[in-house]
């Protein structure tokens, strides 16, 4: 396998998420790069960024996708009558 340079993580700044990010780091000495996307859950999303910055990540993205994710995904939904979890 070739070296890896950079990674791109979908973060959210959990746990899961967080323990990979170090994993990556730690396993294959590579740059990781996060990518939050901010779907309307508030306040975690600038815990999220601290927290890669914490653990030495230089490249940090947060996307505001709730218009997109309201029109793609939760409009469909109620036209579906099904439930999102």
């Amino acid at each position: 396998m070739a070296d890896v340079k950079k990674v791109v993580l979908a973060y959210s700044g959990g746990l899961d998420t967080s323990v990979i990010l170090k994993w990556l780091q730690d396993t294959y000495n590579c740059e990781v790069v996060t990518f939050t996307a901010d779907l309307g859950q508030g306040e975690e999303v600038e815990p999220a960024r601290a927290k890669a910055q914490a653990m030495g990540v230089k490249e940090i993205y947060i996307d505001d996708l709730r218009e997109e994710f309201v029109r793609d995904f939760v409009y469909p939904m109620f036209r579906a009558n099904t439930i999102y979890e």
